[in-house]
Parts: C-alpha cells; sequence; structure tokens
C-alpha cells in the first residue's frame, strides 16, 4: 500500500494539491488545487456528470446557491442531528471528539481533566447584511442535498418529468470539522457529486439495488482496482435519522477502509418536512395511475476530494528502470490531467522549436496538452510520467524531413513513429480504448 506521505509530497511538488494559505500558515482542513489537480478533479467532475446526467433521460442537474437560510437545515435535521459529542480539556480548552477519547479522563494534549461530554453542531454559520444578529444569520450548506430538495417543485414543474427520476448537483459544503485530517479525506471545506433519485414508495428495495452497482461499476470503469473497493452496510443502530438503508463504497486508504461514497435510502423525509415548514405541497400526482405520494428518495453522494486521493493513491507506481527509479501516475488516460506532452529533442534549435509549438497549436484545440523543452529528454520523460501524461511526442530532426515524431506511450515506455497528420485521432483513439 502506498505510503499517504508520498502521495502529499508528489501532490505539492508537481502541483496538484496545496495546503491553503500556506504562506500564512494555512488553516486545518482545508486545501487549494494546484494547475494539474483542479484538471483531475475537473476531469472526475466530467465523466461523473456524464455519467449520472447527460447520458441518461432520467436525471436532470441543477446548481443550487452555497448559503441557505436556518429554516431549511430546521426542517432536515441538521441543527438538532448534525453533530458531535465533544469533550473540552479544562487546563488548555481544546476539545476532542469524544468517539476517539475511548474513555479517556485525561486531555491528550496536555495531560488535564476532561469534562462532561456535549453535542456540537456541525454546522459553519454566518451572516447576511451589515448587522450581526440572529434575524440575519444564515449556515453554509453543510451538503448539497437540501438545494436539490428545496427545488423540487421548480424543477418538477418546469422540466415536466415523471417518476422514476432523479436531480443531480456537483458542489462545495462545508462541515465545521473538528478532528480534519489524513490529507484531502477529512476537510472541513469539499466538493459533493449528489444524486437524489425520486421514486414510488415501496420500490426503494430495487432502486437501492440498482444505484449500488451502478455507482461500484463507475469506481471500476475510473481503473481503480476492485481489491480496493467494497460495500459496507449501516447496521440498524448506525443509520442516520432520516435513512431505512445505507451502504458505504469503501476504499482502501493506507489506514484502513474509508468510505468514498454513501447510498442512502432516504424515504420520503426531506420533501415531507420541507413540506411541514414551508407550508409548500411537494407531493407528486401520476396522471395515468391518479396516485398522489410523496416520493421516496435514493441518495447515491460521493466525496470529489476522497475521489482525488483514492485516484492518486491507486495510480501511484515506483519501478526501476536501467537502475534508476521511475515514479509513474498510472491513472486512466481521460483522468489524466495531461494528455500529451510535446517535446522538442533540443530546445536551441529554432526550426525544432517552431514545429514544436506548431504541433502543440494543433493538439491543444481538442486535447489537453503540455509543451516542455527544458532539460534531457530523458528528464522531460520521467517528470511526464510522475504526473501521469499517458503519451509524450518528441519532435526530432527526422520531423523536419517527414512530418513524423515519435510517439512514446507511458505505461510501456514503447515508442512508434507516427505522422503528424495522424496525432489527434490516434490519441484519441487511445484514451477511449
Amino acid at each position: 500500500m502506498t505510503e499517504i506521505n508520498k502521495i502529499i509530497a508528489l501532490a505539492k511538488r508537481r502541483g496538484f494539491i496545496f495546503q491553503s494559505s500556506e504562506i500564512y500558515g494555512g488553516l486545518s482542513g482545508i486545501y487549494d488545487y494546484g494547475p494539474l489537480g483542479v484538471e483531475l478533479k475537473n476531469n472526475i467532475k466530467r465523466l461523473w456528470w456524464q455519467n449520472i446526467v447527460m447520458g441518461r433521460e432520467d436525471v436532470v442537474g441543477q446548481d443550487a446557491a452555497i448559503i441557505m437560510p436556518p429554516k431549511v437545515w430546521e426542517a432536515s435535521g441538521h441543527l438538532e442531528h448534525f453533530a458531535d459529542p465533544l469533550k473540552e480539556c479544562a487546563n488548555c480548552h481544546k476539545r476532542f471528539k469524544a468517539d476517539d477519547l475511548k474513555n479517556q479522563e485525561e486531555c491528550p494534549g496536555c495531560g488535564g481533566h476532561l469534562g462532561v461530554e456535549r453535542m456540537f453542531n456541525i454546522l459553519v454559520a454566518t451572516h447576511l447584511g451589515p448587522v450581526k444578529d440572529q434575524a440575519n444569520l444564515a449556515y453554509l450548506r453543510g451538503e448539497t442535498a437540501q438545494g436539490i430538495f428545496v427545488n423540487f417543485e421548480n424543477i418538477l414543474n418546469t422540466m415536466r418529468l415523471k417518476i422514476p427520476f432523479g436531480i443531480a448537483q456537483i458542489g462545495k459544503a462545508f462541515r465545521n470539522e473538528i478532528t480534519p485530517g489524513n490529507f484531502i479525506f477529512r476537510l472541513r471545506e469539499f466538493e459533493q457529486m449528489e444524486l437524489e433519485y425520486f421514486i414510488e414508495p415501496g420500490t426503494q428495495s430495487k432502486w437501492f439495488s440498482y444505484w449500488k452497482d451502478e455507482r461500484m461499476n463507475w469506481y471500476l470503469s475510473l481503473g481503480l482496482k476492485k481489491a480496493n473497493l467494497r460495500f459496507y452496510r449501516h447496521p440498524k443502530k448506525e443509520l442516520a435519522h432520516y435513512a431505512d438503508m445505507c451502504e458505504d463504497i469503501e476504499y482502501k486508504f493506507p489506514w484502513g477502509w474509508g468510505e468514498q461514497e454513501g447510498i442512502a435510502s432516504r424515504k420520503d423525509y426531506d420533501l415531507r418536512q420541507h413540506s411541514k415548514f414551508s407550508g409548500k405541497d411537494l407531493s407528486y400526482f401520476n396522471t395515468a395511475t391518479g396516485k398522489k405520494y410523496v416520493p421516496y428518495v435514493i441518495e447515491p453522494s460521493a466525496g470529489v476530494d476522497r475521489l482525488v486521493l483514492s485516484l492518486l493513491l491507486d495510480a501511484y507506481h515506483e519501478e526501476e528502470v536501467k537502475g534508476e527509479k521511475r515514479v509513474v501516475l498510472r491513472f486512466k488516460p481521460l483522468l489524466a490531467p495531461i494528455k500529451v506532452a510535446i517535446l522538442p529533442l533540443v530546445r536551441n534549435r529554432k526550426p525544432l522549436v517552431n514545429k514544436a509549438r506548431e504541433i502543440f497549436k494543433i493538439l491543444s484545440a481538442e486535447i489537453a496538452t503540455f509543451y516542455d523543452e527544458g532539460g534531457s529528454i530523458g528528464r522531460r520523460y520521467r517528470r511526464q510520467d510522475e504526473i501521469g501524461t499517458p503519451f509524450c511526442v518528441t519532435i526530432d530532426f527526422d520531423t523536419l524531413k517527414d512530418d513524423t515524431v515519435t510517439m512514446r506511450d507511458r505505461d510501456t515506455m514503447r515508442q512508434e513513429r507516427v505522422k503528424i497528420q495522424d496525432l489527434v485521432d490516434l490519441v484519441n483513439d487511445k484514451m477511449t480504448n
């Protein structure tokens, strides 16, 4: 299993992930994505959106606001239930999750006495307007799901949808985690990919099984190893207050199995609560059967940041080549931040550089392409291997004679001579195989 410290070091060194506001000491549980990290993240979100929304007739998308009024979170139960039990040290006043202390009476930091257990809500509060008072209180959303539920009626009416159908969203969520950690696994600001799939009451077992299979197959399609994925079924006593069934797709992280995606049967809890608190009728009328009911919902909810981490861990490989260590990220080509690197054999020969830039312009119009002329060709290959670039195209002196280039494969390191005019089609073909 890959050591997490190797991933953290590579992520910073190669421009994937940085500690947020690092020059000012940073903030715990908050990270910034660099040039390569944002491309990887966008590729993940693009593939999810294609799979969940664009590739289906029964799902539409939305983008709801991050700030929502307290009434939303009162209705959803988050103000009452979205809390962790904490203990505070009487000496240093640090707070710790009670679950992490295992009946400990002394502070893990200073050895002081730990006080009684108290509940601490992890929603992030803010105030709107010039006066900071209770009337202007609002919350940053703790999940994207509630934005979907409060827009249920709007989307149902405007899109003329019929049960079963889904509403999907990708967006930021915020939680005042007491003990963020394990790099980007547990964050205070993170991104979710959530689907709320509305169904007829009584059909939840069928659709729950359906979405379990769909979601596991998607992770396998990304290239994650089957041995590193499993289902974990929540026992009844661990279920959230809104669920009657819940299973997690877990990934085998260096510290053990951890949740990658939760798939929950939320029944009709959310729509009933929002109907009650808003006074709006959020039921569904089936014109074919004449039945009116509040829909049940199946919710597959995935963390983008956790998937970034899973993919980095799964893709990371070390091997020895000609007596030297080679580090390579074996992303599937569709996920790789950069698909093709354009490398002139030497940088101080103007005809080579001009030709290389001409080829870069052709490829970059359609494919994520990177230009690099610094250092020996071998060193440049290693740099591209380490960031997961599937293909390197080298422009040499023969290119100037016959318009052919050398195309190198990241995984096999095999090279082939190809015509410039065939490059775009060849790369596109290799990316989908």
